[in-house]
């Protein structure tokens, strides 16, 4: 499985210097976070580095009304339903991301999708028109349909059966998944969305579709044993999880205060850097260190002897390590077949929960970023997905390697 960068506000110097390192990598463009020059010229560059480029249509919401988003020339003045029936409107508004597509050098095509408030008949006809009329469109180069699930809709067996049922017919040749998350939670604790969301991939596999996973974090390291083959993450909040309010104007009280955070990735887990104060005070601070196998150097300073609040580091440190370790966790969460791949992620969860543990003896946890939180959860949601797609993920994965 993959890490693609989901490109968020600020991050085109994140990703310059991850793909140098990388020397190979794959960022998702955002119109909300992009003017068009900047997109002609930073997928221009990426394409020169070595790199290769997605444009998110992000047209979940046609009445979003954030300043960049609607600035871009594909975007309706006045947005009406009719739309998108099919006709002219929706031709040009194709036509439009296509040239946008041009410009941006990528060689996939993302096709808009609705955010889905609920999965029924109505919803599902315009997912499907949309999809055909791209399909006539471009002929070019590979397309993938959007699938934007809100969080009620991902806790509803009846309705993941009937997106899969017309997944079926769409003539693309991926998906790209947006789930909601529930309450705007970061990490999830729901085991029934979460399990779902498995459930959802794997049916899209198994019907030898390629599926990515948009606005992820390290909890859904977890899909490689749906057989994914790339998750999104990047820098903010709102580039790890989605909502469909990042598409609107930012409200006076939207505005956050900044904490550099550390990822302790054997623990799954996020501190804020004076909780490893304790750490160091208890002579445990080199338990976080990161494996050397996942070659972050990022962190370094933290355990370079000095109290960790005495050190310098900074932001940027805190989101490329978590962007590294990360993009190497998520090379090592596939393996040769789903038995292995299942077990392996089982693993991953014991060892975290041993390390959590253990941590919280020397009383360093975090509230919402301590996976301690979280690992049930995740195993709750593998059991799902091993009874209803276990048996036949086993028999396919090595046949469709």
């Amino acid at each position: 499985m993959e890490l693609y960068l989901q490109l968020g506000y600020g991050m085109m110097a994140h990703c310059r210097h991850l793909l140098e390192r990388w020397e190979e990598a794959t960022v998702i463009l955002s119109p909300r976070d992009l003017t068009r020059k900047q997109i002609q010229h930073f997928g221009s560059e990426i394409v020169k580095c070595g790199g290769r480029n997605l444009l998110d249509p992000q047209f979940f919401e046609p009445r979003a009304t954030h300043h960049r988003l609607v600035n871009h020339d594909y975007w309706p003045d006045d947005f009406a339903t009719s739309m998108l029936d099919g006709g002219s409107a929706l031709v040009d508004l194709l036509q439009r991301l296509l040239a946008l597509n041009d410009s941006a050098c990528a060689d996939r095509f993302v096709v808009p999708g609705l955010y889905g408030e609920r999965v029924d008949d109505d919803w599902l006809a315009v997912q499907s028109t949309v999809i055909d009329e791209a399909a006539n469109l471009v002929t070019d180069r590979p397309r993938i349909a959007t699938l934007c699930l809100s969080a009620e809709a991902l806790r509803f067996e009846d309705q993941i059966e009937m997106a899969l049922n017309a997944a079926e017919a769409w003539d693309v040749g991926g998906v790209y998944i947006v789930p909601e998350h529930p309450a705007t939670q970061y990490l999830v604790d729901d085991s029934m969305w979460l399990g779902n969301l498995l459930i959802l991939c794997a049916g899209l596999k198994l019907q030898d579709k390629d599926v990515l996973l948009g606005y992820g974090s390290h909890q859904m390291l977890c899909l490689a044993t749906a057989r994914v083959d790339a998750i999104a993450s990047g820098t903010w909040l709102n580039v790890r999880s989605f909502a469909p309010e990042k598409f609107h104007e930012r409200q006076p009280g939207d505005i956050k205060r900044k904490a550099k955070w550390y990822y302790c990735p054997q623990a799954l887990s996020e501190f804020k850097v004076p909780f490893l104060d304790i750490a160091y005070r208890d002579g445990a601070l080199d338990s976080l260190r990161p494996d050397v196998d996942l070659g972050s150097d990022y962190a370094d300073v933290l355990f370079s002897g000095a109290q960790p609040t005495s050190t310098d580091y900074s932001e940027q440190q805190s989101y490329r390590h978590y962007l590294q370790c990360l993009h190497r966790q998520c090379s090592l969460a596939s393996r040769g077949s789903y038995r292995e791949t299942f077990e392996a992620h089982l693993a991953l969860l014991d060892d975290a929960q041993a390390e959590i543990d253990q941590l919280h003896r020397l009383g360093v946890r975090e509230q919402d970023r301590d996976f301690g939180n979280f690992i049930d959860v995740n195993r709750s949601a593998l059991s799902a997905l091993h009874a209803a797609r276990g048996f036949v993920l086993e028999r396919v994965w090595q046949g469709s390697s």
